[in-house]
């Protein structure tokens, strides 16, 4: 099974900062960009939310191109795009999540 991903072309600038304005999604991607390299299964963002919750943002960033989810037996993966996005629109990530630095679900999971 393969969940839907847009491709590298279709990541749209509106859409990306759209999906970044929530708290949780954007602590989400500040939680993996500070574990970058590493894809970070469901359980690990848990204190983000309820698990419903949770796959509703989860969901919401892998439509946007923000993050690459990969079916791993009943586990799914979550990594980063950012060769895309950085690609798409250069700066753009790492300008978000220095600016987001101060935002308190950032700061509780330092």
């Amino acid at each position: 099974m393969s969940l839907p991903h847009p491709i590298a072309d279709q990541i749209s600038l509106p859409n990306v900062l759209a999906v970044l304005g929530d708290q949780t999604r954007l602590a989400i991607v500040g939680y993996l960009a500070r574990h970058e390299g590493v894809a970070m299964s469901c359980r690990q963002f848990l204190e983000f939310g309820s698990k419903t919750n949770l796959s509703y943002h989860l969901a919401k960033l892998r439509e946007a191109g923000i993050t690459r989810t990969e079916v791993s037996g009943t586990s799914r993966l979550i990594s980063l795009r950012r060769d895309d996005l950085d690609r798409r629109f250069p700066g753009l990530l790492d300008s978000i999540i220095k600016a987001a630095h101060d935002i308190p679900l950032l700061e509780r999971l330092k």
